[in-house]
């Protein structure tokens, strides 16, 4: 049976917490789309969907090069939008998945529904990465793949647009400020140093 994960479950103010059952949940019903079997623990989870609400598993992006950002409409750094999307065009075919987790807990600065997010980085951006419903990305409400982020790296995200940059094998992870954008050339030379690491 398909789980289906609401729109409205987070609704401006509440913070967008979930629960660990409804985490649970979302792992189980995505198992579907992409076996557990030799999926690194990292990318051991299921998200809802932005558009449709449907649990997609990031074990789906085992072997490929994993950018995870925590993305918001309203922040001065949303024009990071625009350079995510070149990388994505310029680097998909070569390995490389950007996602993106809306969140509203620097600033609120996303408070929209999770349809006026997806409208909106697709009106103004043109984004065609995969994006996930709002969540929380740091504190005792992150979903567990922030938490397992932060383990690896020492790193909670401080602020909108904080980027988080997973090798092949789902080991290996790299950290980069809100303020490094996402074409930076120090950016640039890891995604290209593990685009070249062969999968274990």
């Amino acid at each position: 049976m398909l789980f289906q994960f609401r729109s409205s479950a987070f609704t401006p103010g509440s913070g967008g917490s979930v629960s660990a059952l409804l985490w649970a949940a979302l792992l189980l019903a995505g198992a579907g789309t992409a076996s557990a079997a030799g999926c690194p623990p990292l990318l051991n989870h299921a998200f809802p969907e932005l558009i449709t609400g449907k649990p997609v598993s990031v074990c789906q992006y085992q072997g490929r090069v994993l950018m995870v950002v925590n993305t918001a409409s309203a922040c001065g750094f949303t024009p990071q939008y625009e350079q995510l999307e070149a990388l994505h065009r310029k680097f998909s075919g070569k390995g490389l998945t950007i996602v993106g987790f809306p969140s509203n807990e620097f600033g609120q600065q996303e408070q929209g529904s999770n349809r006026e997010i997806a409208e909106f980085c697709k009106l103004n951006f043109g984004v065609s990465f995969p994006m996930f419903e709002r969540t929380e990305v740091k504190g005792r409400n992150a979903n567990p793949l922030y938490v397992q982020l932060a383990q690896r790296t020492g790193v909670v995200p401080g602020w909108n647009f904080h980027k988080y940059l997973i090798d092949r094998n789902g080991a290996r992870v790299v950290s980069f400020d809100t303020r490094i954008r996402p074409d930076d050339p120090k950016v640039m030379r890891e995604i290209e140093r593990m685009l070249a690491e062969p999968v274990k």
